[in-house]
């Protein structure tokens, strides 16, 4: 969009903040970018170039604005919507990957070459794989500076700098602040909970939480999720520890507090609860396109904004998928329970009752199946699709149609799980699930087709968003997911 000047230029002047993370507005006589919907008056037009990234604008020499801080604008959705190479590089860098992995390590994981991988996202983004980790980088810093009471060497450490120098020369360039400076501007890290990092997760409005969180909820696992006064409460397994995440919705933000084990997984923690929470979407794309369905637009009407619940961790789902095959929400979660107290690795929770991490891989292949409450051939789906996991890299960076193509050639893994997981663990926002007991008793209700190659020819109307359009069928019935836990 970046490229387009005169509907940037309108943004900017309209302060539109639905275009906050689209791009980036750099201020060529100040030397500073901002995000479109920056509170200051916007400048000469003359004066403006956009950039397609914070990125890219920090390559050019500018430095991030104090006020608007664009550095912290909810991320672009086009890495959400599009599953070409540089959408599916972006999920990855945005999890961390490139701080573990390196440059070499996503290309391994994406199957291109390092030179392909870093000739697309420059051409695309104007900035490569190590310039866009290099700016994440700095909005962690920033956030550790701001919330917590680390010492400066520690928080470099944390933050994924090599050095101490290298972690003081970016904060520098990129918010023109000193460390030191940076933390004597915020109101100061004496107002947090001792071991817990408490920030502002921001979304694109509208947002309608109550299918979101009560999604989340109905179909939470005991002692891996629950709601607790007021927020949706989760144990999360990353790369250097486990942590425990507490989101609660406001009108404006997600507050979210995260209690880790290892610092260095704050970034990635981060991106797991907005991935979880579909916070990068953007539903005024989504919702003017259903509501050019009649038969879908008095839902969208009466509650726009919906999300699609996610996971943190698409393994996880995947087995949960199984578990889920023509049983109720209830039952579900109680085989869950049993699989993560049997096999699941204990944590300590002192402000509420999570009490495991789910299940590793791992873990469950030692799994008898004769201590499973469930019909044989059920049983036989769920170890068949733990012994393939580690070769389906089913992952936010992955291929859909491959995923999709490999895990219907598992025995007792048909269109509903396959969807379903395509939906909740890759992030496929055309998933749809038509075989699913609610949407065709939504779509009867509604004088849709029943049949379910007739309702998917039907949904081709919804697309590219059909996964936002089960949200709303969802909604026609008395389902619990689509209330908000009280």
């Amino acid at each position: 969009m970046h490229t387009d000047v005169e509907r940037c230029v309108r943004a900017v002047q309209s302060k539109d903040e639905r275009f906050d993370g689209w791009f980036f507005t750099a201020v060529l006589t100040t030397g500073i970018y901002c995000r479109p919907s920056c509170p200051v008056v916007p400048p000469k037009v003359e004066n403006m170039v956009f950039h397609p990234s914070a990125a890219s604008a920090q390559q050019a020499g500018f430095r991030a604005c104090k006020r608007c801080r664009p550095d912290a604008s909810p991320g672009s959705p086009l890495w959400n919507e599009r599953a070409d190479l540089v959408a599916r590089a972006m999920r990855l860098i945005a999890d961390g990957l490139v701080d573990r992995e390196g440059v070499p390590g996503l290309a391994a994981r994406l199957g291109y070459s390092v030179r392909q991988i870093e000739r697309q996202l420059s051409a695309e983004l104007g900035a490569g794989p190590l310039a866009l980790a290099k700016a994440q980088r700095a909005q962690t810093a920033r956030l550790l500076i701001e919330t917590t009471a680390l010492p400066m060497g520690d928080l470099a450490h944390a933050s994924g700098f090599a050095s101490v120098r290298t972690f003081n020369e970016t904060v520098r360039e990129v918010f023109a602040l000193t460390p030191s400076e940076l933390r004597a501007r915020a109101k100061g890290p004496g107002t947090q909970t001792p071991g817990v990092i408490s920030l502002r997760l921001p979304f694109r409005r509208p947002l309608f939480p109550d299918n979101l969180f009560g999604h989340l909820v109905a179909t939470g696992v005991p002692g891996v999720e629950e709601w607790r006064d007021g927020a949706y409460r989760r144990t999360l397994r990353l790369p250097h520890g486990h942590g425990i995440a507490s989101l609660r919705p406001t009108p404006d933000h997600i507050d979210c507090k995260l209690a880790l084990t290892d610092l260095r997984d704050l970034t990635t923690a981060i991106n797991r609860c907005r991935w979880l929470l579909d916070l990068d979407a953007d539903p005024v794309a989504v919702d003017d396109q259903l509501s050019s369905d009649p038969v879908l637009a008095p839902l969208v009407l009466k509650t726009p904004g919906r999300r699609v619940p996610r996971t943190t961790d698409p393994e996880e789902l995947s087995i949960r998928a199984v578990l889920g095959q023509q049983v109720s929400t209830a039952a579900a979660r109680t085989h869950a329970a049993r699989l993560v107290v049997a096999h699941g690795d204990p944590v300590t929770d002192r402000d509420g009752g999570l009490t495991h991490l789910f299940p590793t891989t791992e873990a469950l292949a030692e799994l008898d199946p004769e201590a499973l409450a469930m019909p044989r051939t059920r049983r036989a789906t769920l170890i068949g699709l733990v012994e393939a996991l580690p070769d389906l890299g089913l992952s936010i960076g992955g291929d859909w149609q491959r995923a999709r193509a490999e895990l219907l050639a598992l025995p007792g893994i048909g269109p509903w799980t396959v969807e379903t997981i395509a939906m909740r663990a890759l992030g496929d926002p055309d998933a749809f699930v038509a075989t699913d007991l609610g949407v065709r008793l939504a779509a009867e209700s509604l004088g849709l087709p029943t049949k379910p190659a007739d309702l998917v020819r039907r949904s081709t109307q919804w697309s590219p968003w059909r996964a936002y359009a089960v949200q709303h069928l969802w909604a026609t019935g008395d389902h619990p997911v689509n209330r908000m836990p009280v």
